[in-house]
């Protein structure tokens, strides 16, 4: 399976700034091909690329004042087997962090998910959140937390991955949250999961249930949001103003395929059985 995935941004840049960027597809994904540019009128920066332990690519640059042209295209092909995780990486996933914290929402936790464990809490969390949350775009703030989201019972996609994350934590199963492309996603945009840690492997939970697991692509990994921001800045004003962001599936080239039914099975959210097991690599 193919995808397709692009991302567009146009920055006001108010004066000398430090720019940096999380939109290009994480390591180790199968790239056939990318292109990820930075121009300014006739000027093209080259920005110095930053990978973390978890794959995560950051690019980073010193913007001068004015408009700046943000372009990324990348074609992924297939998946690849997840990184192996250490046990300073387990044990940094069940802390709290900014936006998820678990010692303020141990209590509900322990109290509404008792006695649960492994994939049945992983289930049982994941309907949760899914049910109690309403997707409300434009009305979550950007410095909203778990705890937030809980007390109002909405939020977006990321809103939902750190409620996931900090109850996951809450009853000692590490957690972490994963920035992608999500093919089908509507509205589109850059997306939010959550991904739970269960015998040496990483579990896929969205539970805002608007994009299919099977076809998403990382661009970060981290704690929480903090750690996934598709743009983060330093030092100047920035405006951002325009983004497009799309995803698509490319069908494989086969002839005994229905392409329609292909597509749909990878990219329609309807055909996601999100109690199954799904692993984002």
């Amino acid at each position: 399976m193919q995808r397709i995935v692009t991302a567009e941004l146009d920055l006001q840049l108010g004066a000398s700034v430090d720019l940096i960027f999380q939109i290009a597809a994480a390591q180790p994904a199968p790239v056939l091909r990318e292109e990820l540019t930075f121009t300014q009128g006739d000027r093209v920066y080259t920005p110095t690329e930053i990978i973390d332990q978890s794959g995560s690519r950051l690019h980073r640059l010193q913007g001068d004042s004015g408009r700046l042209e943000v372009r990324y295209e990348a074609l992924i092909d297939g998946h690849v087997a997840q990184r192996s995780t250490s046990d300073l990486e387990a044990i940094t996933y069940l802390r709290p962090s900014r936006y998820c914290q678990s010692d303020e929402v141990f209590t509900q936790a322990r109290r509404q998910f008792r006695g649960l464990s492994g994939m049945d809490l992983i289930t049982a969390v994941s309907e949760f959140v899914a049910t109690s949350t309403t997707y409300t775009p434009g009305l979550s703030q950007g410095t909203d937390s778990a705890v937030t989201t809980l007390m109002t019972g909405q939020g977006v996609c990321r809103d939902y991955a750190h409620v996931v994350i900090a109850l996951l934590r809450a009853m000692d199963m590490p957690a972490r949250y994963a920035a992608c492309y999500a093919p089908g996603l509507d509205p589109m945009d850059f997306h939010a999961v959550a991904e739970a840690y269960l015998d040496g492997s990483w579990y896929v939970i969205d539970a805002t249930r608007l994009a299919n697991r099977r076809s998403l692509v990382r661009i970060a990994t981290g704690r929480d949001a903090a750690d996934c921001a598709f743009l983060s800045y330093h030092g100047g004003y920035v405006g951002l103003q325009r983004m497009r962001v799309d995803a698509c599936v490319v069908p494989d080239d086969t002839a005994d395929v229905d392409v329609a039914a292909a597509v749909a099975a990878a990219s329609d959210p309807a055909l996601d059985d999100f109690a199954d097991p799904i692993q984002l690599a």
